[in-house]
Formats: structure tokens, C-alpha cells, sequence
């Protein structure tokens, strides 16, 4: 069985360190993302500018959406940008189900890394290894009142998360930081 240490301030610090010491493209791709949704394309109201920012966050995430076209439009139809700024954890579901050629689609981790990307205060990003990793310490430790289906359930995941911040003392860092974290963490022990 594997056995993942427990999360604690000195452990997050080790692996926020290992994050600075990820393979060069990650930080990059990183800071990259981050200049194109915070200085370049801040807003969601131009198509072009929301078509570039899902396609570049679908190939650098590899979070496999076939028309990106098509989210985009979606984006652009749901005026997101006063949702985005108070939080609403609605839109991640909002953003993330779509109905493209007749068949519905789900794409949830896309969806909350473009609403992260824009608000990293408010969204914390899902991904498989952040879903394992919380899965892995719920079984161990108990520390929230959910099931792993639960987490794709967006209010449940954020809640999710912050309760698994206050059970192991680690309030004081950032969804972003939680997300490398687990992340990195997940990649190591849970591939």
C-alpha cells in the first residue's frame, strides 16, 4: 500500500519548492497562462480572444476538447466575466457542459482551469491527480463528509477543499498553491 506522507506546512513548502524545479516547459507554460489571462485577454468578450485562450489552455493541459470552437462560443454566450470576479461557482458547470453535434460533453477540469486562470482565489483547479490525492487522505484521515463521485460536483469540490486546508492546518496557502501540491504529489505517488 502506498503511504503518502501527511500534508503539513512543511511538507507543502518542500513540494511548492519542487514546483520552481519542474521541468523548465511546466513553468512556462505557467507563466505563460497567466500573462495571456491577466494582462492580455482579461476579459470574455470578444470570440477571439476567448477562442485563443481554449486553445491554448486545452493544448498546454492536454484536457482533450475536440471543438474548442464550440466551448468557446459557449464562453462567450454565457457573459461570464461579472460571474467570474464575485466567484460563482455555478459557472464551472455552466462553462463545462455542452452539447456539441448532438452529444453531450462534460469537460470539467477544462472548465475550472479557465475559471482559475481568470480567478485563482475563488476556483481551485480539478484534475485526476488532485481527485486521487484527496481521495487517498479521505479514505486515510476522514477529513470532510464527501464522496469521490462528489467531487465533480463543483460547490462540493471548492468546499472540499477548503475543508481539507483546515484539517491539516494549511489555511494560509492559496487554491493555486493546494493544486501544485497535489498535483506534483499525485504525479509522484499515484501515477
Amino acid at each position: 500500500m502506498i503511504k503518502i506522507p501527511t500534508p503539513s506546512k512543511e511538507i507543502i513548502e518542500e513540494y511548492l519548492e519542487k514546483w520552481k524545479h519542474l521541468e523548465e516547459h511546466y513553468i512556462w507554460q505557467e507563466s505563460s497562462l497567466d500573462k495571456l489571462f491577466h494582462n492580455v485577454y482579461k476579459n470574455n468578450t470578444d470570440l477571439n480572444e476567448i477562442l485563443i485562450k481554449c486553445s491554448t489552455l486545452n493544448d498546454f493541459y492536454s484536457t482533450n476538447i475536440f471543438s474548442v470552437y464550440s466551448v468557446a462560443k459557449k464562453i462567450y454566450e454565457l457573459n461570464i466575466d461579472e460571474r467570474l470576479k464575485k466567484g460563482d461557482v455555478t459557472l464551472v458547470s455552466d462553462i463545462a457542459n455542452i452539447e456539441i453535434s448532438g452529444k453531450k460533453k462534460n469537460f470539467y477540469s477544462f472548465a475550472t482551469k479557465y475559471c482559475s486562470y481568470h480567478n485563482s482565489n475563488d476556483y481551485p483547479i480539478y484534475d485526476y491527480f488532485v481527485d486521487s490525492m484527496l481521495w487517498y487522505f479521505q479514505k486515510k484521515d476522514k477529513f470532510s463528509d464527501f464522496k469521490r463521485v462528489q467531487l465533480k460536483d463543483y460547490k462540493i469540490f471548492k468546499k472540499v477543499i477548503v475543508d481539507f486546508k483546515e484539517y491539516y492546518n494549511i489555511k494560509k496557502y492559496s487554491f493555486r498553491d493546494i493544486d501544485k501540491y497535489l498535483w506534483i504529489a499525485g504525479k509522484e505517488y499515484l501515477k
